[in-house]
């Protein structure tokens, strides 16, 4: 045994590395450069690139169809119309069909390449949606609360929307643009070497003057991002808490706060788009000036009868296709800034570690039955914080029900949320029928281990679709597939009568977060979940909200069926419960102090026993 424990520790990161820190927070590894974030990005997910190669092909023939109209206007010109024995009428015919052939294969070409990289995007991105939704949901509780709710959901939406706009539109025209002034500078080249020097080094302050630019934009855009999520989260808590809002008149420093949330997010975007627009002015100012150049540069060269009429006019037709993707350039790099911006905040999500792991293959599948738990010098600290708990031991027997008393902040919960293991020691160990939690698959972990808050979720959905979350292989879509057993579970529950009260029964819409029902109500489908799911251990934390007689009798007869021959642990907020159980843990400032039955306890007069009488003083 002591062995086995050994070799368990020995795989594990020390204390230190789960101690709270920066490792509990989203995006706390620092900001990669726009390189590193496309590279990463890639990595993520690979179908972005998928068929690159062909897209590439067609791409290129889709950037020699762009220079069909000037090579034919130099040839129609100077071979054509200008000919030694005069117009070529012929010629001139057979040059304009050649040319509108290869105009129509060229915007073949182009639009396959659209479909392409539309369709390798999509691809791309639906897998980015769906691991950062997943790694969000495998993030511990810790994790995801460091990160406002409206804020995170903008990371695996908005932020996600951000990069499809560049992929889907700026990476098509990033691609062709490239390769477009790769073939107009080679023929720019072939015409006249001297012009196409001139046309580039009219280029060069525009290439010094963007580097620093485009790091400004960068800037900005990341804070449009972050502003972004922040309204988000502002403006989600004010939804979700509109009930307080109301009941304590606050609306008016509510919107005040919204509205300072909304003018950052406007002034973050008025800024980056003022950087922007400079980017974009100085690409449309430099174009033009290239072309008033090369009107001057070639007369000259004209003149000296170094450069005929026709190549003229095609070069300036290529001055066109050379200066048009250069614009376009400024705009592609400026979505670009603004994708790799939320490209960098949904890879903070992917990459953000999971603290509470699953141990995969490596993990073993505990035996259902009875669950004995043991903690064994457990200790714990939230983040940034002091440590909560203290060297911790304690055993609870199988089929035992625990009562866990103390103040609010003895640390109660906390032992509850590391039995359910929702979050992981910082010392010692959770023991599952001797075998330590970290080291039980999850999936086997939940179905022998069910935790039952105060007030469970309760999805916008019908009565019966939210009790049926307790079937893990439930269809909500098929009742015929939950719809017998949760009308047996809540027959033996002795909650039948309840559900004849229900206006349409099974099919009786919740509302969001259950507003329909009562807070009485939302805790006995609480209690069907978890008798539909057949834990061996239920986890409950006990509701501290005061419910009417009649549901009170049917949440303790509905308890009663509920954890009869299970394991129970119960985070108690009534000492009614403790003396119904078999043992009372006794939890004081982080540490436990007493263990025994009811009776035991108060019989010593110790920290119980004053609790216990000063519930009795209350209550007479």
């Amino acid at each position: 045994m002591n062995a086995a424990r050994t070799r368990r520790q020995a795989r594990r990161p020390p204390a230190a590395a789960q101690a709270p820190g920066s490792d509990h927070r989203i995006g706390s590894t620092g900001t990669p450069g726009v390189l590193a974030t496309l590279r990463r990005g890639i990595q993520v997910s690979p179908e972005l690139v998928e068929g690159i190669g062909v897209t590439v092909v067609l791409a290129v023939l889709a950037a020699v169809g762009h220079v069909v109209v000037p090579v034919t206007v130099q040839q129609t010109i100077d071979t054509g119309i200008l000919a030694a024995g005069g117009p070529d009428v012929q010629r001139v015919v057979t040059l304009v069909l050649l040319a509108a052939v290869g105009l129509v294969l060229g915007g073949v070409c182009s639009a396959l390449v659209n479909v392409r990289l539309f369709r390798a995007s999509e691809r791309g991105l639906y897998s980015l949606r769906v691991r950062a939704f997943r790694h969000v949901h495998d993030l511990s509780v810790l994790t995801q609360n460091t990160e406002r709710r409206g804020s995170l959901v903008s990371r695996v939406t908005s932020d996600v929307d951000t990069i499809s706009m560049f992929v889907q539109w700026g990476g098509i025209m990033l691609l062709v643009s490239v390769l477009q002034l790769g073939v107009a500078t080679a023929l720019m080249a072939a015409y006249s070497w001297q012009l196409t020097i001139l046309v580039w080094l009219c280029f060069v302050p525009l290439a010094i003057v963007l580097r620093p630019l485009q790091s400004r934009v960068n800037a900005a855009y990341t804070a449009v991002r972050e502003r972004v999520g922040a309204m988000l989260g502002a403006v989600s808590e004010a939804v979700v808490g509109a009930e307080t809002i109301r009941a304590y008149g606050v609306q008016a420093r509510t919107q005040r706060k919204i509205d300072h949330a909304i003018l950052a997010t406007r002034h973050a975007m008025v800024r980056a788009q003022n950087i922007v627009s400079v980017v974009f002015s100085s690409g449309v100012f430099v174009a033009n000036f290239v072309l008033a150049a090369v009107v001057v540069g070639g007369t000259f060269l004209g003149v000296a009868g170094e450069l005929s009429v026709g190549r003229l006019l095609a070069f300036l037709f290529l001055v066109q296709l050379f200066t048009g993707p250069v614009q376009m350039a400024t705009e592609v790099l400026n979505e670009l800034q603004n994708a790799v911006a939320g490209w960098r905040r949904v890879l903070a999500v992917v990459d953000t570690p999971v603290q509470v792991a699953d141990p995969g293959a490596a993990g073993r599948a505990t035996a259902r039955g009875p669950a004995a738990v043991t903690l064994r010098g457990v200790g714990f600290a939230y983040p940034d914080g002091p440590p909560v708990l203290h060297d911790i031991d304690l055993e609870i027997p199988a089929r035992t029900s625990v009562a866990v008393v103390g103040a609010t902040g003895s640390g109660k919960t906390t032992i509850a949320k590391l039995v359910g293991r929702l979050m992981d020691p910082t010392s010692g160990e959770v023991l599952l029928d001797g075998v330590d939690v970290r080291d039980i698959t999850v999936a086997s972990l939940r179905r022998r281990v069910v935790m039952v808050p105060q007030e469970g979720f309760l999805f916008d959905a019908t009565l019966g679709e939210n009790i049926a979350y307790g079937l893990r292989d439930a269809d909500p879509a098929d009742p015929a597939s939950w719809e017998p057993e949760v009308r047996t579970a809540l027959a033996e529950l002795g909650l039948g009568d309840w559900l004849a009260e229900m206006p349409r029964g099974l099919q009786t819409p919740v509302g969001q977060r259950g507003e329909s029902l009562s807070a009485g109500e939302r805790q006995l489908v609480a209690l069907a979940r978890a008798y539909l799911a057949e834990a061996d251990l239920l986890v409950l934390d006990e509701a501290t909200s005061a419910v009417d007689p009649a549901t009170e009798v049917r949440i303790a007869r509905a308890l009663g069926s509920l954890t009869r021959g299970r394991s129970t642990l119960t985070i108690a907020h009534r000492l009614s419960t403790a003396e119904a159980s078999d043992l009372v843990v006794v939890v004081d400032a982080g540490r436990v102090v007493e263990v025994g039955t009811h009776h035991e306890l108060v019989g010593q007069g110790g920290t119980y026993a004053g609790m216990h009488a000063s519930w009795m003083a209350q209550t007479r």
